[in-house]
């Protein structure tokens, strides 16, 4: 019994430091939205034929932050503003 219980002890700590490793490298959460409304819309309309075929794209990317009624907040347009550190991670470096 006593052994099993240290087994398990030893597996969750692996596991929180393999997700603390995969953290630090990592890209923040992407989302295609309206720029204008900050609506979130499907990812082909970040591409650059859009849904109307024009050759420009109708949204953005929009980084980080939580979608709510169909709308995102709480990130940024700019994925260098948004940092999303974790245990250990550094600061982002320039480039």
């Amino acid at each position: 019994m006593r052994r099993l219980r240290s087994s398990t002890v030893v597996l969750g700590g692996m596991g929180v430091l393999a997700a603390t490793i995969t953290s630090c490298g990592s890209d923040p959460d992407r989302r295609c939205v309206d720029p204008v409304t900050r609506e979130k819309l499907p990812s082909y309309e970040c591409d650059s034929g859009g849904s109307s075929g024009s050759g420009t794209a109708r949204g953005t990317y929009y980084y980080g932050g939580s979608v709510s009624d169909g709308r995102v907040s709480g990130g940024s347009f700019d994925k260098a503003a948004v940092d999303r550190g974790g245990f250990g991670c550094s600061g982002s470096g320039g480039g």
